[in-house]
This record gives structure tokens, C-alpha cells and sequence, in this order.
């Protein structure tokens, strides 16, 4: 199936966007972190909606895997700015899930 390597690096992405935003709540300057928290919320939930879609098979799904595309790459760009591992573990996982995208794009 087409889709099964997506929807394995969204949920994979998911996941790390939902820890690295809970673990920077626990950092010490939570306030450089507002920028990551929100990238990382974003990222999370349109990932999930389109996990949500195409589990569906529904087959206009284009313009919101270019969409999911570009808020990886955002989040990635993002937490790849900090220190900390969590950050930079959900960059490579967004990462893993802009190439996914652009491997079912193609």
C-alpha cells in the first residue's frame, strides 16, 4: 500500500511532536521555547489529520500532504535551533516525515 510508509512517518512524527513539546515545558527558560512548543502543537495535529485522511482512502489528498510537507520542514527548522536532545530527536523525526512526503508526492 502507497500509503503505509507515510502513515508510519506521521505517527512517528506525531509522537515527537508531542513529547518535545511537553519536555520543553520542563526546560529552564520555558520562554525561548514558546516558538517550538506551538511549531511542535501545529505540526502534531496536522500531521494527525492527515494520518486521519488517509486511513480513509479518500484520493484528493495533495494538497494537504504539501501542506504537512511544509509544517515538518517548519517544525524541523525550528527545533533544530535547540540543544535540547528532545528537539533535536523531533527535528530528525519531522525530517523522516518531509522525505515521506515527498516520496508519496512523487
Amino acid at each position: 500500500m502507497r500509503n503505509e510508509k507515510l502513515i508510519s512517518a506521521l505517527g512517528n512524527c506525531i509522537n515527537h511532536c508531542n513529547y518535545c513539546a511537553d519536555a520543553c515545558l520542563d526546560e529552564d527558560n520555558v520562554k525561548k521555547m514558546v516558538d517550538c512548543i506551538r511549531t511542535d502543537r501545529v505540526c502534531a495535529e496536522v500531521c494527525s489529520s492527515l494520518n486521519q485522511v488517509l486511513a480513509t482512502g479518500y484520493k484528493d489528498v495533495k494538497g494537504l500532504v504539501e501542506y504537512c510537507k511544509k509544517v515538518c520542514q517548519a517544525c524541523a527548522d525550528e527545533c533544530g535551533k535547540h540543544e535540547a536532545q528532545h528537539c533535536k530527536d523531533c527535528a530528525k523525526a519531522c525530517q523522516e516525515c518531509v522525505k515521506a512526503c515527498e516520496s508519496f508526492l512523487a
